[in-house]
């Protein structure tokens, strides 16, 4: 009798072992396409665009010039089934129907429009299709972080230092955010702009490299921190000074500092309460700014 029990209790494990993986099988087949492209590995700065923008037509104008196979692009981000195509006997047919058409209408002089047509016919390899869904997706999300939503998830984002932060010793760990340098695709990847130094970086993480800078764009970034100005950080004002057994090194010198001056920020958005040298460091500051204004 135990022999049954135990036999029966091996099958009921079994049985809900194959329940579960059903339930995790019919979980992966309800993932969206933008849930599956923004939870690559390396697509970590990505942001899901709702579906309600990418259906509005206004919002996709001038796209399906530049992306190669649109409509099944757009169908495969928005998980659409493609379209079932008439099979070569019903397009023979209707071919005949619209010569006989044109035999009965007579030539009045004046040019006509021609109706539209499927820039490709028939049916395409996702394979094929699925570079150029994530090309469409890229450029979808550069407009969409233009919108209200799309800047109040990269603030959030930003101030949470989801991105990283500077490397520059200097800007104390001060956020960074990505952004392009272009907003035409496939001339550059992705690079992380720091608003304290108002520079530009690489990504830390040699995947987030692979990432157009296009699908982030020029205007973002910037546009973020004139709507939220309390995300701008003060400058700090020090700047490093090379020296050689604790003398500086003058400016004029093939390997002294240059240009400190483009660090320097007026005192109002200046931050002091950050290191005890900082006075030690704005002697020195203005002591570079009288020798520029004494050269001049």
């Amino acid at each position: 009798m135990d022999s049954i029990f135990d036999e029966s209790r091996i099958e009921i494990d079994e049985l809900d072992y194959d329940d579960n993986d059903s339930q995790s099988n019919s979980e992966d087949s309800l993932q969206s396409w933008i849930n599956w492209f923004c939870s690559i590995t390396g697509h970590d700065y990505y942001v899901e665009v709702p579906e309600d923008f990418i259906e509005d037509e206004f919002n996709l104008t001038g796209l399906s010039a530049i992306v190669p196979f649109y409509n099944e692009a757009l169908e495969m981000i928005l998980d659409i089934e493609p379209e079932e195509y008439l099979d070569e006997d019903e397009e023979d047919e209707e071919n005949k129907n619209d010569n006989s058409d044109k035999e009965e209408e007579v030539d009045d002089g004046f040019w006509k429009e021609k109706p539209l047509q499927r820039r490709h016919k028939g049916w395409v390899d996702p394979n094929t299709v699925e570079p150029y869904a994530a090309m469409l997706y890229g450029l979808i999300h550069q407009r969409y972080l233009l919108t209200r939503n799309g800047l109040r998830v990269m603030a959030e984002r930003y101030s949470n230092e989801q991105f990283g932060v500077c490397p520059r010793y200097y800007c104390y760990k001060c956020p960074v955010i990505p952004c392009g340098r272009y907003d035409e695709i496939s001339r550059e990847s992705i690079r992380l702009y720091c608003p304290s130094c108002m520079d530009l970086y690489h990504p830390f993480n040699s995947l987030l490299q692979n990432i157009d800078g296009a699908h982030f764009g020029t205007t973002y970034a910037h546009l973020m921190f004139e709507t939220y100005p309390e995300l701008v950080p003060k400058a700090k004002p020090r700047i490093y000074q090379p020296r050689i057994y604790g003398f500086r090194i003058n400016e004029k010198s093939r390997s002294g500092p240059r240009m400190q001056w483009l660090r320097m920020r007026p005192d109002e958005y200046v931050d002091f309460d950050e290191e005890e040298d900082y006075e030690e460091d704005a002697e020195e500051a203005d002591k570079v700014t009288d020798e520029i204004q004494h050269n001049n």
